[in-house]
């Protein structure tokens, strides 16, 4: 049962059922007890009349004992003679207690109300029986409205619940009619207060749709101008090779050519690896580790840039070490570590360390080390580079960014790479000043 529609007519129609049931029980025991008490009444009236008569006048106590009641009315002497019956006489005790009574005649039973005077006993009786259907019949008629009445409030809750829903359906119509480009958010004009929030949520999914397609959309427009340029470079170098006429002329075209593809090439990684670290991206399984292997892992990769630019890359890993620790405590530190996926960090610290080697001068060298804090585990890099400005730190995080003056061959994506994969680990990475005269990043993990 999936309706909400059904399920609000069945609540509706239980709780109805419920209130009708309680009501009907209570009209009917209240019917019975006032029909009874009707009764009593009745046989008490007949009684008191005929005993201010003084004498019995049978025409007038016919007329008393209805028929259809079944009243039967009984007069008797003091010494319990006989004087007058409004029927055959029924065997009640000459006697009968004043007032009310039961008393059981044969199989039956008797409601009767008696009189005494000085000369007579004046009894006026009716079968229990008689009674009780009489009663019964006066409760049912009292509560039949009720049977009828229920399949009108049935065809009010159905409308109800209709009505109720009104309101969803036109959101669900809005949505219907829109096509795959229409991100604009729904109305929520004159929406039900229980309805408002989950058009507010559609409206702020909408919107983070829209600026994800974005986006995606300048990405690929930048990817496309980024990649125009090393494939045109490329085709100028096969050029170059097609046309070389000597020995020396077709190997520098070749070196140059090599060069292009590998440019090429690691653009298109960093790419991948771009797509990889945007959020949705699927999440491959993460385990606790050394932050220090993969950091270990992208040096080795570096080596050959490292090489080429006649760059050194120190490492220093230190232990976590609590905060008030002895030097005896900071012997037996732990190794600092992370939860994370080990080729993500890989590709993290790759990406800074390369940033790092291309702007820090031919030479110099650049500092990685791998720190523990009470909480954290902390990847600091630094170079003897120009720095950064304050101004343009955040700027620098964006796709394909890169100074105007800076005449590098990187393609503008390692740190955005690398913030990335941060978020996607929950840890924060900044750009500060350096004490090698360059930037330092840092990236805080939380401590696994």
């Amino acid at each position: 049962m999936n309706s909400i529609r059904l399920r609000l007519l069945l609540a509706l129609a239980a709780l109805l059922a419920a209130a009708a049931a309680v009501m009907a029980a209570v009209t009917y025991r209240g019917v019975l007890a006032e029909t009874e008490a009707l009764f009593d009444y009745q046989l008490r009236q007949i009684a008191l009349s005929l005993r201010d008569q003084g004498a019995i006048d049978p025409p007038q106590a016919e007329v008393l004992a209805d028929s259809e009641l079944e009243v039967v009315i009984q007069v008797w002497t003091i010494d319990g003679r006989a004087v007058w019956a409004s029927r055959a006489p029924v065997a009640l005790p000459g006697r009968a207690p004043p007032g009310f009574a039961d008393q059981r005649v044969g199989a039956e039973t008797w409601r009767s109300f008696s009189v005494i005077t000085r000369q007579r006993i004046i009894q006026v009786a009716q079968p229990l029986p008689v009674r009780q259907r009489l009663a019964t019949a006066a409760a049912l008629r009292s509560i039949a409205p009720l049977a009828w009445l229920a399949p009108l409030l049935a065809l009010a809750g159905w409308w109800l619940a209709g009505a109720t829903l009104r309101p969803l359906n036109r959101v669900a119509r809005e949505v219907r009619a829109r096509d795959a480009d229409s991100l604009t958010p729904l109305p929520d004009a004159g929406l039900p207060e229980e309805l408002a929030p989950l058009v507010q949520s559609l409206n702020a999914l909408l919107a983070r749709l829209g600026r994800s397609l974005s986006l995606q959309r300048d990405f690929i427009a930048d990817a496309a101008h980024e990649l125009r340029t090393p494939l045109t470079a490329l085709r100028l170098q096969l050029q170059l090779l097609q046309r070389a006429g000597d020995e020396g002329a077709r190997d520098a075209a070749l070196a140059a050519l090599a060069e292009g593809i590998a440019r090429a090439a690691r653009l298109v990684e960093q790419l991948l690896a771009l797509a990889r670290a945007e959020p949705g991206a699927p999440v491959a399984p993460r385990e606790r580790l050394s932050l220090a292997d993969p950091v270990a892992r992208a040096v080795a990769l570096l080596a050959p840039l490292a090489a080429e630019r006649g760059s050194a890359v120190e490492v220093e890993t230190g232990p976590v070490v609590p905060p008030g620790a002895g030097i005896a405590d900071a012997a037996q530190g732990r190794a600092p570590a992370v939860l994370g996926e080990p080729d993500a960090l890989v590709a993290l610290a790759r990406n800074l360390i390369e940033n790092a080697l291309r702007h820090t001068p031919p030479g110099t060298r650049v500092r990685v080390q791998v720190i523990g804090e009470a909480d954290k585990t902390v990847l600091l890099i630094d170079d003897a580079g120009p720095g950064m400005a304050p101004a343009e730190r955040e700027r620098a995080f964006d796709r394909f960014w890169r100074r105007s003056s800076e005449d590098s061959p990187g393609s503008g994506l390692g740190l955005a790479i690398a913030r990335g994969i941060a978020q996607r680990h929950g840890a924060q990475l900044e750009l500060l000043d350096s004490p090698l005269g360059g930037m330092r990043v840092r990236v805080a993990f939380r401590a696994a």
